[in-house]
């Protein structure tokens, strides 16, 4: 069988996939949910005719990893996912709508300073010009909004991350700011549910940025796909030492390539079992088995995306480097797991009272730039 026919045959397998944890998502009926916004008085209005918020969104780890879109356009997933934001690491996003746009303007911060305040003015040397895609992306947000506010001002956005690396689930915070900033700008009453379909039309794991801490998303729940939080920050004993590893690949094309894959279907098998199993481990707050499931979801994944059209692979040696040495840790009896999404970045997840120790044996092999990290929360506004 051909690489087309393949994919044709997985789709159709697919297709007639069942199971509650997993269950397909309908895009016609997720685009016909009714959403609850009504238009409030607007927290920031300057003159008549300029509105702006900033806000602030945590990154993500996925622990049960999404992977592939069922509708592209809508980003809707085949299934469920979870995951754990990255409290140490953040987006912080401004926004301002003003009449005198023709267009929409975004700019991207690739350091930390710059944005200690919410004020829109913010210094441009440290910023680029978002590339046309991203744009693209962040216009589908600002017009589903624009369209509960009932209004087509342009907006002005400035966005920035507070530290590189591939990885890491920015662009999940990245959506996740720019939608709670770009709501309170407008003066939205919209529920947390609707703002989660909202973002996901950026970045699908923006749902779980915005909702924070251990949450997941749903694929299709009674016809909508958004996310809630499963427990709260401080409810679980865990802690993430993150390796940053830069690299240039591209991951948005793995996402369609999840249908060439041969593994696809028994990981949608699978993932009956893991998401159920992880819901539970963080139910019970049993940190050690949380990150099992997420060690073992990792090279669940990556046999996708490397045996997909595209035969991605993500790794760089650092990121092997830090593998081995999570595993000679364990073997001698520090408690920790690794974790990798669709990048070379790595996160050990561990209790508190190993992270230090995690972070002295990665500083033995070179690696400097670890980060420890409690459980971040949900996308805020931002004071001042």
């Amino acid at each position: 069988m051909n690489g087309k026919a393949t994919a044709i045959a997985h789709h159709e397998e697919i297709e007639n996939f069942r199971g509650s944890a997993t269950a397909v998502a309908h895009p016609e009926r997720i685009e016909d949910s009714r959403r609850s916004a009504t238009a409030v008085a607007h927290p920031k209005k300057i003159g008549d005719f300029r509105w702006r918020a900033t806000a602030v969104a945590h990154p993500i780890q996925g622990l049960i990893k999404y992977h592939g879109l069922r509708d592209e356009a809508l980003r809707i997933p085949f299934h469920d996912s979870i995951s754990v934001c990255e409290g140490t690491l953040f987006t912080k996003t401004a926004v301002e709508f003003d009449d005198s746009l023709r267009t929409d303007v975004l700019e991207i911060g690739t350091r930390s300073s710059g944005l200690g305040t919410s004020d829109i003015r913010l210094p441009t040397s440290d910023f680029r010009k978002a590339a046309p895609r991203e744009l693209e992306r962040a216009v589908t947000v600002l017009d589903a909004l624009r369209k509960e506010a009932g209004v087509g001002t342009k907006a002005r956005i400035f966005s920035e991350n507070s530290t590189g690396g591939k990885g890491l689930g920015y662009s999940a915070s990245a959506f996740a700011a720019l939608g709670r900033a770009a709501a309170s700008a407008l003066g939205l009453g919209i529920d947390e549910k609707s703002l989660s379909e909202i973002v996901r039309l950026g970045a699908g794991s923006a749902t779980r940025s915005l909702t924070g801490s251990f949450s997941i998303w749903y694929a299709n729940k009674k016809g909508r796909s958004y996310s809630e939080q499963l427990a709260p920050p401080e409810a679980l004993d865990f802690k993430m030492v993150i390796v940053p590893v830069a690299s240039k690949i591209k991951t948005e094309q793995a996402h369609r390539d999840v249908l060439s894959s041969p593994f696809f279907k028994p990981r949608l098998r699978y993932l009956r079992g893991a998401l159920a199993a992880m819901r539970q481990a963080i139910e019970s707050k049993d940190v050690e088995k949380i990150c099992e499931l997420a060690e073992i979801d990792t090279l669940n994944l990556h046999a996708i995306t490397m045996t997909g059209a595209g035969r991605l692979l993500v790794y760089e040696p650092q990121s092997i480097e830090v593998i081995k040495k999570v595993l000679e840790l364990r073997a001698s009896g520090t408690e920790c797991w690794y974790s990798l999404d669709t990048g070379p970045s790595v996160f050990v997840n561990c209790r508190a009272k190993y992270a230090n120790q995690v972070a002295k044996a990665l500083k033995e092999i070179n690696i400097s730039n670890a980060i420890i990290s409690d459980v971040g929360g949900g996308a805020e506004v931002a004071s001042g």
